[in-house]
């Protein structure tokens, strides 16, 4: 996956809380077998019931950054989910709170969930709202969301928790594969070092 620094784009307001993975990646989509193609099916069912539905107005197209309500990604721990939201082109979620799972299946893949608090979330709803170009700005290093109106100085800015492992993997873009991929000289004295009759790779 790829290293995170910053993250610059505009954002989706979806205010909408407790949306679970069934709302996000309905389940009728999850037979491939693929990783990647998901992001037409974003929210499917959502997008078909309302034409004024956010995803299907077109000034929020190219938006990088969704900002949401509370309990984000809860429900099943579908992987779908994270890679459908990816996929559509999301870089970061930004919402009061995440479904645990859900958070974690978002880390291992480069998604960049960001907690703020309750009215910090209502500010950036409101800005995207009111103008979707407006950009934000994410700082991973610093763990800050920062926008400005044209001033030098940033208009709104608040930090962000963040665990100092997780923060590491993403800044170094270190999926599980890659995790393991940093031991490949440990890996192959184990497997010169097995007996004869045993297994070993091709």
């Amino acid at each position: 996956m790829k290293p995170i620094n910053t993250i610059t784009g505009s954002l989706v307001p979806l205010p909408r809380a407790n949306v679970d993975t069934d709302q996000i990646m309905p389940k009728m989509y999850l037979k491939r077998v693929e990783r990647s193609g998901y992001g037409e099916f974003l929210f499917a069912e959502w997008k078909a019931a309302d034409a004024d539905f956010v995803l299907n107005r077109p000034e929020y197209r190219a938006a990088k950054i969704l900002v949401t309500g509370p309990n984000f990604g809860s429900g099943s721990s579908r992987e779908h989910a994270p890679w459908g939201l990816q996929d559509w082109g999301f870089d970061a979620i930004v919402a009061p709170s995440f479904a645990d799972i859900f958070r974690v299946n978002c880390t291992k893949i480069g998604l960049l969930p960001v907690e703020l608090h309750d009215k910090e979330v209502a500010w950036l709803m409101e800005l995207a709202e009111a103008d979707p170009s407006a950009l934000v700005v994410i700082d991973l290093p610093a763990q800050t969301v920062s926008a400005n109106d044209g001033r030098p100085e940033p208009s709104f800015e608040a930090r962000f928790p963040m665990d100092s492992y997780t923060k590491w993997r993403l800044e170094n873009g270190l999926d599980d594969i890659g995790l393991t991929l940093r031991h490949t000289a440990l890996i192959d004295e184990f497997e010169r070092s097995r007996p004869g009759f045993a297994p070993t790779l091709t």
